[in-house]
């Protein structure tokens, strides 16, 4: 039988999510693992409302050309710090988003956000982009993006 530290330590490796944050959720859920996973996902949605308002003036722009040279896409993603500009999990989420509109062909943001994620079906755009705001602990923006294809 898992333990409750055994416990937080899953969801946080599942999450990415801060410890604190995972021992209350578990503790919410009174240890059932899958019922705390809902409690994070709706305070995540709930921080990513609180973050919106807050002005995304760093980022970065990421490029993406597929492997066949013939699809190019150039993003620019920006948060509100320098330091989570630099960070991994942002770089991450920049690469992410350069593969789905190099595979998906958005024409604007909007249909970008409310696309199915290409790893997750079950998952839109938006909802990634919101579990990274809860994440990070910043706002993310999808300031702009452009596909190339010869």
């Amino acid at each position: 039988m898992e333990t409750r530290l055994e416990k937080i330590k899953q969801l946080r490796e599942e999450t990415g999510l801060s410890i604190q944050e995972c021992k209350r959720a578990i503790e919410e859920a009174d240890g059932n693992t899958e019922k705390a996973k809902e409690i994070l996902k709706i305070r995540g949605k709930e921080l990513a409302g609180k973050r919106t308002a807050r002005i995304a003036g760093q980022g970065i722009v990421e490029s993406y050309i597929h492997p066949t040279g013939k699809v190019g896409v150039l993003l620019d993603l920006r948060c509100e710090s320098d330091f989570v500009a630099r960070g991994e999990d942002f770089k991450k989420l920049a690469h992410e988003l350069c593969l789905q509109i190099a595979s998906m062909e958005p024409e604007a943001l909007e249909d970008l956000m409310a696309q199915p994620w290409i790893r997750d079906q079950a998952r839109a755009i938006k909802d990634l982009v919101d579990e990274y705001i809860a994440k990070i602990g910043e706002n993310i923006v999808v300031n702009n993006f452009t596909r190339y294809e010869i």
